[in-house]
């Protein structure tokens, strides 16, 4: 079998991004000998997935993948060449070094010169010995000699004990410097693998190759950006692209899924759930305990979590793909890639639930002409005035209604007041709760401005969900009339506002309950 060491480049063709991964296809022309041989593919991506990992050959003439793997290895760190623009800690480490070697050769001729300094005292005190003993006494010059030899020795001692305690210090800081030096500029070694492949060709010549795999460190959400002209509303779907997979994706086709391949395909086991009556006591049933409790109203997708929130379908794997080629680079970055765009007439509505907000919000409902489901994610908002902000953009089926606030109107207030009563009667032993809500709106408007706006008010009223617990809207009381309540409780008024104009709206309801309710 014959084996190929140099590496075959295996580029990135296409991605498949998903929740949290990718799915990675790679294609490259073999150029095959006949027969079985190892070929050395790559670089690839080290965080590449083994298991995941498929090969296949295309060709005229049968050629069989016999086996695939990946091989990972340290990559050994390059040198860093000096130079006129090294950096100013690199400069402060060469003239450490420099330093360093300066100090260890003045040491050097210092303990030198100390040396025959030791032998001429040596021969001095031989000398004296030697005219001792033969008579000579000279002691002056002998005396002077000694003094002499002595006071250099002690001023070359010192100069040495300076140049070691000097030269220490510059190791020590020279050191600490190549540390930092160490973490600060020289690259670490890095895991880099490639794909080893077994292939059997019956026939020499080219191949196709197509391999691909899964890999971590890669994602995707989305992101909508929506402009409100007059009438009409342009909305941009993008999607957001993250990977540090350790390879750029340069030029590929991008697909985004929502498909969550790590969840378990199985359905959940069904455990036992035992339901079971007891007679009720003589006073559960002398009495009727309600309480007061608040809902939601149509919410959809998964709860909100902490941190980046995962990808709302619908409950429907989706799939978005890009109509020209992408490139994401490995830098761990936001990457916007732009995927469709339309424009649609839009109905406008300046809209406020007091209870809430005391703003009045432009709002602006039309439908989804996308072609695609618009999933769940931030959409950037944009009027005539500029930027207004950034909402969130529910899920939308292809063609269902859609409906985004673009920000609040400056020139509007509201102030709500509300007021309650509570009233027994003695014969029934019912009670009456009454309730009074008042909205008093003004309009602020610049000189020279005409015409009314309608402002939609929204409140809401109680609905009892029990027979012993009424609830009633007086709208003999109610100043105006709604125009409508839902089965929900909405009560909606449509309020025309002529140029600093002021109006009052007026909501009385009333809640009865028996004697036999308590906790209202």
């Amino acid at each position: 079998m014959s084996t190929t060491t140099k590496p075959i480049p295996l580029p990135v063709t296409a991605v498949t991004c998903l929740e949290d991964r990718a799915h990675v296809e790679r294609s490259a022309v073999l150029d095959l000998a006949a027969g079985v041989q190892r070929l050395r593919l790559g670089p690839v991506s080290a965080l590449a997935v083994d298991r995941t990992l498929h090969a296949e050959l295309t060709a005229d003439h049968p050629a069989t993948v016999l086996d695939v793997r990946i091989v990972r290895d340290w990559t050994p760190r390059e040198p860093l060449s000096a130079g006129a623009d090294d950096s100013a800690l690199r400069g402060r480490v060469s003239a450490l070094e420099q330093e360093s070697l300066t100090l260890e050769r003045e040491a050097d001729r210092l303990r030198t010169r100390l040396d025959l300094l030791g032998r001429l005292a040596t021969d001095l005190l031989r000398e004296i010995a030697e005219g001792a003993g033969s008579g000579e006494t000279d002691g002056p010059r002998w005396t002077g000699e000694l003094d002499r030899v002595d006071e250099e020795r002690d001023t070359y001692g010192e100069r040495l004990r300076i140049a070691e305690a000097r030269q220490a210090a510059v190791a020590a800081e020279l050191r600490e410097a190549e540390r930092v030096l160490d973490f600060s500029e020289e690259e670490p070694a890095e895991l880099v693998g490639h794909v080893e492949l077994t292939v059997e060709s019956a026939l020499a010549g080219p191949v196709g190759l197509r391999l691909g795999h899964l890999t971590s460190c890669a994602l995707w959400r989305p992101a909508y950006r929506a402009v409100l002209d007059g009438d009409s509303v342009t909305l941009e779907t993008d999607a957001m692209v993250w990977q540090r997979t350790g390879e750029d994706w340069s030029g590929v086709s991008l697909t985004l899924s929502t498909a969550r391949s790590a969840l378990a395909s199985e359905p959940p086991r069904l455990g036992e759930d035992r339901l079971t009556l007891k007679d009720r006591s003589a006073a559960e049933r002398r009495t009727v305990d309600v309480e007061l409790r608040e809902e939601e109203i149509g919410t959809l997708g998964p709860a909100p979590v902490l941190g980046l929130p995962g990808v709302d379908d619908g409950g429907e794997a989706r799939v978005l793909r890009s109509d020209v080629p992408v490139s994401v680079r490995s830098d761990g970055r936001a990457h916007r890639v732009p995927l469709s765009s339309f424009t649609t007439g839009a109905r406008r509505e300046y809209g406020c639930s007091p209870e809430l907000s005391p703003l009045v919000t432009q709002v602006a409902r039309f439908d989804n002409r996308s072609g695609h489901a618009l999933l769940a994610g931030p959409v950037d908002l944009v009027r005539g005035s500029g930027s207004v902000g950034r909402g969130t953009l529910a899920f939308a089926a292809p063609g269902a209604a859609v409906e985004l606030a673009f920000g609040s109107c400056d020139d509007h207030r509201v102030v709500r007041h509300t007021e309650e009563s509570r009233d027994s009667t003695g014969f029934t032993q019912r009670t009456v709760v009454t309730r009074t809500v008042r909205l008093h709106l003004s309009r602020f408007s610049a000189p020279g401005e005409e015409g009314d706006r309608v402002v939609a008010l929204r409140e809401r009223i109680p609905v009892s969900e029990v027979s012993a617990v009424e609830v009633r809207l007086r709208e003999e009381s109610c100043s105006p009339v709604p125009d409508a309540v839902d089965a929900e409780g909405i009560v909606r008024w449509d309020v025309a506002l002529p140029p600093g104009g002021r109006r009052t709206v007026t909501l009385v309801y009333e809640l009865s309950a028996s004697g036999k309710v308590t906790g209202l």
